[in-house]
C-alpha cells in the first residue's frame, strides 16, 4: 500500500507544555517521517511557542504558522492553506495521537481516497470527574451516531482526517464558530448532506487530556449550548426547514451510558454529572436564542 501524505495541523493556543506533549507524541508515530508534516498554527498567543516547535523541528518536519487570533476553526483553515498533503490530519495540541493513529487513518484511504474519518478519543484524566465526564458523553455521541461506521454522523476535529481535496471542496471549517465548539459538528453535516462518506475508525486512537473544574466543565458545555444554538440554525438554514431537538430516547440513553461502565455511586454520579452537561448546553442554545431574538444587548456571535 502506498503511504498517503500527511499535513498534520495542530492548532494552539497558551499551552505550551501540552504542544510539547503533543509533539512528543507525533515523533513517536508508526510512519515514516518522509510521508508527513506537522503544521503548528499560533492562534495569537501572547507568547508564541516557538522554543517549543523548534526544540521539536530537530526530531519531527514541523514549522510554526503565526496568526492572529480568530479562534481553532480559523487556525485549522489558515494550517490547511499552507498544507502541501494529499490528505489533512486534525488533532489539537492537548492530545497525543497513539502510535498507529495515522496508520489507521491511512488504511481507511486506501479503501476510500476521498473522505473524511474520525477517530476515537480516550481521556486520560482518569481521576478527574468532570474530564471523564465529557469523554463519556463524546463516547456515547460516536456510538450514538456512529453505530454504521461506514455511514458516521459525528466526527471531532481533535482527531479526524479528510483528503485536502474535499476539505477544500467543502470550504472547509465555518470560521462563524469562535470557540472549540460546533465547527466540527457543523462539518460533518455539510458532508453527509453533500453526500460524501465519513468513516468512523475506533483503530485510530488520539489521548486527551483536558483538565476540568465544575467551573471549567459547566462553561464548556454552556459554550456547545451557544454553539450548538448556531449550529441547529444553519443546518435548518440549508434544509429550508426548523430546529429539530434529539428524541426522549436519546436522552434516557445518554443517562443510562453512565451504567455501562460504573457502577453504584460512581455510576450515580456520572449520571447527574451527564445530566449536568444537558443542563448547561440548554442554558447555552436558550442564551443564543434570546440574542438572536433582540431580547439582549448585543446580537453579536463573539
Amino acid at each position: 500500500m502506498d503511504l498517503p501524505f500527511f499535513s498534520i495541523i495542530v492548532p494552539t493556543y497558551r499551552r505550551p507544555q501540552a504542544l510539547a506533549r503533543c509533539l512528543q507524541a507525533l515523533m513517536e508515530a508508526d510512519y515514516p517521517l518522509t510521508s508527513m508534516e506537522v503544521i503548528v498554527v499560533d492562534d495569537g498567543s501572547p507568547t508564541p511557542p516557538d522554543a517549543v516547535v523548534r526544540e521539536a523541528a530537530e526530531r519531527l518536519p514541523v514549522r510554526l504558522a503565526p496568526k492572529d487570533h480568530a479562534g481553532p476553526a480559523a487556525a485549522r483553515n489558515h494550517g490547511a492553506e499552507l498544507a502541501k498533503g494529499d490528505c489533512l490530519a486534525f488533532v489539537d495540541d492537548d492530545c497525543r495521537p497513539s502510535p498507529g493513529w495515522l496508520k489507521s487513518m491511512a488504511g481507511t484511504l486506501a479503501e476510500t481516497p476521498v473522505c473524511a474519518v474520525t477517530g476515537r478519543t480516550e481521556n486520560v484524566l482518569r481521576q478527574n470527574l468532570f474530564s471523564q465526564a465529557s469523554q463519556t458523553l463524546i463516547s456515547f455521541l460516536y456510538e450514538y451516531y456512529n453505530s454504521d461506521p461506514t455511514r458516521a454522523r459525528f466526527l471531532t476535529s481533535n482527531n479526524m482526517v479528510i483528503s485536502a481535496d474535499l476539505f477544500r471542496q467543502i470550504g472547509g471549517f465555518d470560521t462563524s464558530f469562535p470557540r472549540a465548539a460546533g465547527e466540527d459538528r457543523e462539518l460533518c453535516d455539510r458532508l453527509v448532506a453533500d453526500g460524501q462518506p465519513v468513516v468512523y475508525m475506533a483503530d485510530a486512537v488520539v489521548y486527551h487530556a483536558h483538565e476540568l473544574s465544575l467551573l471549567s466543565f459547566l462553561r464548556q458545555h454552556f459554550n456547545y449550548g451557544r454553539a450548538a444554538h448556531r449550529f441547529h440554525r444553519l443546518r435548518a438554514e440549508r434544509s429550508r426547514g426548523r430546529i429539530e431537538f434529539e428524541s426522549f430516547r436519546f436522552y434516557r440513553s445518554l443517562l443510562g451510558r453512565a451504567f455501562k461502565e460504573q457502577k453504584g455511586w460512581e455510576a450515580l454520579t456520572m449520571m447527574i454529572l451527564l445530566g449536568l452537561t444537558q443542563i448547561a448546553t440548554g442554558l447555552g442554545f436558550l442564551r443564543e436564542g434570546l440574542v438572536e431574538l433582540n431580547l439582549r444587548p448585543s446580537t453579536r456571535y463573539p
